[in-house]
């Protein structure tokens, strides 16, 4: 059993994390400002202290009041078309914040650090799949501000050595808990299956961005990985650096692409509703293709993705969003 804080618990991501941390045992604080988390969505066995941070009073309470063995970071924001409207507050969300949280957890002690990145980092790839040492220029605000964040927890353990920390990188994080109790519930909502799931459930419009790119249908191309796969990945490598230490880097997908277009067309088959689609420009910061380079977490951690094949990753959404 051990002591986990989870920053952004009450998002996506950090609340199906909680729950798996507390489902093993470990006994789990989660810290939220609730500005884009749901309280609703933190699990009631862990202990909520809702802060930001941005605010340094906030985050030296916290770690004064609770000593952890691990830190897993995920308040972050996650729109790159959001963050190409407001440069300025990813900014100060993703690196002023994640800098504030780790300057705190160095004087608190605490040594073991897990930091929710992105594919983003890579930018418009020239070699996919993409592996961890690829060449980072990231093509939206939203991946700066990842990429920042990374080099400061690099600088981190630069400076002190006992520091360890895992950086996984996500490809596209999707799905919901096989039984529709859990899922994605974001404000703004930006991510592809959600928004397709909408338009087949209101009998909407879905609006396809981008159809002029090199690929097999002119459709983005992305790797898509389910929300239980990506929390186990996260569980590996909180294993991996309690025990060896270090500082190290994670892809997380499966190593397979699907178009736009094949996830819309998945969504008409498992929801079995039609929708219209309206085809209209890109939208500023999407790379045309990102697909993990996942040698080297199958490697290192022994990851294997269960869950994240299209057809349970859409059916486990849609049961979610039908709740």
């Amino acid at each position: 059993m051990r002591n986990i804080l989870v920053t952004g618990g009450a998002g996506y991501i950090g609340s199906f994390m909680v729950k798996a941390l507390l489902d093993r045992g470990d006994k789990v604080v989660v810290f939220d400002n609730l500005k884009r988390g749901h309280i609703e969505a933190i699990d009631k066995r862990a202990q909520f202290v809702q802060g930001d941070i941005l605010n340094k009073s906030d985050l030296e309470s916290l770690l004064n009041s609770y000593s952890f063995d691990a830190i897993l970071h995920f308040a972050g924001l996650i729109s790159v078309e959001e963050s190409s409207r407001n440069p300025e507050l990813y900014r100060e969300n993703n690196i002023v914040g994640s800098a504030n949280l780790f300057d705190a957890v160095v004087s608190s002690g605490t040594k073991n650090l897990i930091f929710s990145s992105t594919a983003a980092v890579y930018g418009n790839p020239q070699k996919v799949p993409i592996p961890e040492d690829h060449s980072k220029n990231p093509a939206s605000p939203y991946g700066e501000t990842k990429l920042a964040t990374e080099e400061k927890l690099k600088s981190l353990r630069g400076t002190d050595e006992s520091i360890n920390y895992a950086i996984l990188r996500y490809f596209n994080a999707c799905g919901a808990a096989l039984d529709g109790s859990l899922g994605e519930n974001h404000d703004p909502e930006t991510h592809i299956i959600p928004l397709a799931i909408r338009a087949a459930k209101d009998n909407g419009e879905f609006k396809l961005y981008g159809t002029d790119y090199d690929t097999k249908d002119g459709t983005c191309i992305r790797d898509y990985i389910h929300v239980l796969d990506l929390v186990e990945a996260h569980i590996l490598a909180l294993e991996k650096i309690i025990n060896d230490g270090g500082g190290h880097y994670y892809n997380v997908g499966t190593g397979k692409g699907f178009t736009n277009r094949e996830i819309v067309e998945m969504v008409r088959k498992v929801s079995n509703k039609d929708f219209q689609i309206v085809e209209v420009e890109r939208r500023a910061g999407d790379s045309s293709e990102l697909v993990a380079d996942v040698t080297k977490i199958k490697k290192e951690l022994g990851f294997n993705p269960k869950f994240s094949d299209l057809k349970t990753i859409i059916e486990s959404a849609w049961k979610w969003h039908n709740k």
